[in-house]
């Protein structure tokens, strides 16, 4: 009967407003994992199949009262059902599992691991952004949106108690925020002085450990005391730490560790409500008791059910969004070409290039004449116009395969210099 299709004869428009911008959120973390070598075209499909098909199952099982996990359901999940305040399990876990699959499907950036004849490489090599003061910058203002996603999710409580639900919603907020970045900053520390003998105090992990933070508190942060949002918030910046080492260490390439923050914690941050949820929280928020954490005097059924929760989620996930990623690459609608990666998909996608770091890239200098710079490309010292070689383009996994054509030579990033010059040369 076409009935609140489009929003016909829906009255509560800001509860849709929300959950869309819940599913954008989906969708935006995995843009992050997979910058600097993806198509245009697979961001837009995967957005597309990410917000219409994945993330709507997903949050009906766990938010509406007639999903098997929801804790309000008649018949809840083994009497409790799971618990998810503000998104660790619905949003984030979504968002971070979807990001794993596809940076493992589409592999690694040029370079990062494996030299230009696929060799790996000793030591991975670094691509720093080009600008941690902006870096810095979009940390903060991430921080400040989530209490609009965080404090934002209480609305929907009714009741004399709902300013206390708020109250403590934006504390646990910035308390495990606080203590993620610290324990993540000073964890890199610590590994950095065991391995090099000299520590260094790392912005990049600092920022990153508040945004781990951030996400394990998003489903705990109106059931838990101030006290355990610090506990899950030093948790959450160690286990930051230790999934972005362990991803290099498996050759994953996530170019801003997407998979670390938003997937681990995710897991962590739903785990964790089964571990501290406590009666007292859960009734002000909720409106009834069925069970609390296990470190609260529990039984446990309520931990069960947050494992069931993510199980369910990261196996819905990967049922849909793996299939898909295969059938996108199989198109070649996934991964850009190795000329434009070393130019710069701002310049070759979008016709624009960022001025600030000249020695990242030719397309920094020379982004408007394309043609010159894939000439160049084509013709560099030690790449034969007859040179053949096995192909590239629907190659699975994060182990690089030798290109197709000189023009899809896997140049390192040291060679930025050499095409400069020979771009210049050119024109």
């Amino acid at each position: 009967d076409n009935k609140l299709f489009f929003l016909v004869g829906v009255d509560d428009l800001m509860f849709w407003l929300f959950q869309f911008a819940f599913a954008a959120s989906a969708a935006t973390i995995v843009a992050g994992t997979l910058a600097e070598r993806c198509q245009m075209a697979a961001y837009l499909c995967y957005s597309l199949a990410l917000t219409g098909f994945v993330y709507p199952v997903v949050a009906h099982a766990v938010w509406s009262p007639q999903g098997f996990l929801n804790a309000k359901a008649v018949t809840p999940l083994w009497g409790v059902g799971a618990l998810d305040f503000a998104g660790s399990l619905v949003v984030h876990l979504t968002g971070g599992s979807t990001a794993l699959i596809a940076t493992y499907l589409l592999g690694p950036r040029r370079g990062r691991f494996y030299d230009h004849r696929g060799t790996p490489l000793q030591t991975p090599k670094e691509f720093p952004g080009h600008s941690v003061a902006l870096q810095m910058l979009g940390a903060f203002i991430l921080w400040f949106g989530w209490y609009g996603f965080n404090t934002g999710s209480a609305l929907t409580i009714t009741g004399p108690y709902r300013d206390q639900v708020v109250s403590l919603v934006a504390v646990n907020t910035t308390l495990a925020a606080a203590s993620a970045c610290v324990a993540a900053m000073s964890a890199n520390y610590i590994y950095d002085e065991r391995k090099t003998g000299e520590g260094t105090f790392s912005l990049t992990y600092a920022m990153n450990g508040t945004l781990g933070g951030l996400v394990s508190i998003t489903g705990a942060c109106g059931l838990v005391e101030p006290w355990a949002a610090v506990v899950i918030g030093f948790v959450a910046g160690l286990l930051y730490l230790a999934m972005s080492k362990l991803l290099v260490r498996m050759r994953i390439d996530d170019a801003v560790d997407a998979v670390p923050v938003h997937m681990t914690n995710g897991i962590w941050g739903t785990i964790a409500t089964g571990l501290f949820a406590n009666s007292k929280r859960i009734k002000l928020a909720y409106g009834k008791v069925n069970d609390v954490g296990v470190f609260m005097g529990g039984d446990g059924a309520l931990l069960g059910c947050q494992c069931c929760g993510v199980l369910f989620v990261v196996g819905w996930v990967t049922l849909i969004m793996f299939p898909f990623f295969c059938v996108l690459n199989y198109m070649g609608w996934f991964r850009a070409s190795a000329s434009d990666e070393v130019e710069g998909l701002d310049s070759s996608y979008h016709c624009s290039t960022l001025q600030l770091n000249t020695q990242v890239g030719p397309a920094a200098r020379y982004g408007k004449n394309n043609q010159q710079l894939r000439r160049s490309l084509d013709t560099m010292e030690g790449v034969e116009e007859n040179d053949t070689f096995p192909p590239q383009h629907h190659h699975i996994g994060h182990t690089p395969m030798p290109p197709t054509s000189p023009r899809e030579y896997e140049f390192e990033r040291t060679d930025a210099a050499k095409i400069i010059s020979m771009t210049s040369a050119s024109l």
